[in-house]
């Protein structure tokens, strides 16, 4: 969709679709360098690690204790920080309990581990209790790094819980207290029920279901910083019965929307504050597409910008909590601004080449942003800008549609919409453009955004 119809859309208040284009400069394009890792994180030596099967106990189902050494396993390969040893290099004799570790073994070849996680289950037709540990193997005089028990339900979404869980205490236990995004969620759009649904899914892109049932058109999801509560764009009857872009409100702990007040014209792109205290957005309401700000509640909508042209796309800085970058077309052509969270001290963010950016994002440590430029010349592809050195790094090469990213808690990954298979799907990718990989593989796919941890 281009820049110009997205604001004929936008200016209609019908069918907007929530995405503004805008004019972005360009320095010197490069590859990701090494002032990603220095500002996302993984630029730090990787720890090898060694995931041992755990060892199903008694008359235990062998599948659940290897799912749950797998899942271990894929989460620390992801998670940016980790060398994972290779399941062939893994020494053959089972290691269930600390008594049954030889140091020597899983230190020397072919394994050259630093750290070992190994563990046992037990579980019965109601019940499953996992006994976890991680040690470091260099070291035989130390105690555990983890010992952890999880007990609980028996239950496939249990045991992939629990073993989320042991790799997040893992991950946060090398990175210095950061914690691992194994038990996140991400929300985004689908249409494989029939309508533009908001679904949820693990981080892996297991577990994925339909949250909404609003029969209509549903866009852009963003979880409250509490993950309490998911603000949207709905098609829904307003004011005079007209049916315009609304913000929507779903509650995760009760289970069904909320109410939230209905404005004339189009009202889209919300964005919550770090505390989740508000929500910004644009509204058409007074007839000029404005950012404009209310209460967690939407109560008392106070117009922030006041410009000719259209104001959209919202991203509140999550680390300060006193910066907006937003797309506005103010000055004859989409560009990117950058203000304070009262609306002041307005500027453009102005590097010098043509282009449309969508949808910016702030990276957790409120250093970087992230969005999709389209070059002149080019295709949609996901850049980052880091805004206190106006250094610039491509992240996708040429390959489909790359749409909307969004940054997970951690500050190392990725999570955006990408048509690379020929069909709209949610990919995810670390900070530095390496390990792409699909999540959805049914219908149509679009607008992810990432939970913080649970």
């Amino acid at each position: 969709m281009s820049g110009e119809n997205l604001q004929t859309l936008i200016r209609k208040s019908i069918y907007a679709v929530l995405v503004a284009a805008c004019l972005f400069a360009l320095p010197q394009i490069a590859g990701a360098q090494d002032w990603i890792k220095t500002g996302t994180g993984l630029g730090v030596q990787k720890v090898r690690v060694a995931v041992a099967p755990f060892v199903p106990q008694a008359s235990s189902p062998q599948p659940a204790a290897q799912e749950f050494s797998d899942i271990v396993r894929g989460d620390l390969e992801y998670s940016g920080i980790v060398d994972s040893v290779s399941p062939s290099f893994l020494p053959t004799e089972p290691v269930s309990q600390p008594s049954q570790l030889n140091y020597q073994t899983w230190s020397g070849n072919p394994a050259n581990a630093q750290y070992v996680a190994f563990g046992n289950l037990n579980a019965t037709a109601a019940d499953l209790n996992v006994s976890a540990w991680f040690y470091d193997v260099r070291s035989s005089n130390t105690p555990a790094v983890i010992s952890k028990i999880y007990r609980g339900q028996m239950n496939d979404s249990q045991v992939r819980l629990y073993a989320h869980q042991f790799a997040d205490e893992i991950i946060r236990q090398l990175s210095g207290g950061v914690p691992g995004i194994s038990t996140t969620q991400i929300a985004f759009v689908s249409n494989r029920s029939g309508n533009k649904e908001i679904w949820l899914m693990d981080y892996d892109g297991g577990n994925q279901h339909q949250l909404t049932f609003m029969k209509t058109i549903s866009l852009t999801p963003r979880w409250a910083p509490d993950n309490s509560r998911i603000a949207f764009t709905c098609y829904v009857p307003g004011r005079n019965n007209v049916v315009s872009a609304q913000i929507c409100m779903y509650s995760l702990l009760a289970n069904r929307s909320l109410s939230w007040p209905r404005w004339s014209g189009t009202n889209s792109s919300p964005s919550w504050s770090p505390d989740g205290s508000q929500v910004m957005f644009m509204s058409s309401m007074q007839g000029n597409p404005e950012l404009y700000v209310s209460d967690a509640n939407g109560n008392r909508p106070k117009r922030l910008t006041t410009s000719v042209g259209v104001n959209t796309s919202p991203a509140w800085n999550p680390k300060t909590g006193q910066q907006v970058v937003f797309v506005s077309d103010r000055a004859g052509t989409p560009q990117l601004y950058m203000m304070d969270a009262a609306g002041g001290d307005v500027s453009r963010i102005d590097l010098g080449d043509k282009g449309y950016v969508i949808d910016p994002a702030w990276s957790p440590n409120g250093q970087l942003l992230a969005f999709s430029w389209r070059r002149p010349d080019g295709n949609y592809d996901i850049y980052l800008y880091d805004v206190g050195t106006h250094e610039l790094a491509q992240l996708t090469r040429d390959a489909g549609r790359n749409e909307r990213p969004s940054w997970a808690p951690d500050g190392r990954h990725l999570v955006f919409e990408s048509t690379r298979t020929g069909s709209r799907e949610i990919w995810t990718i670390l900070a530095d453009g390496s390990q792409p990989r699909q999540l959805t593989r049914q219908g149509t796919n679009e607008s992810p955004n990432w939970s913080n941890p649970r």
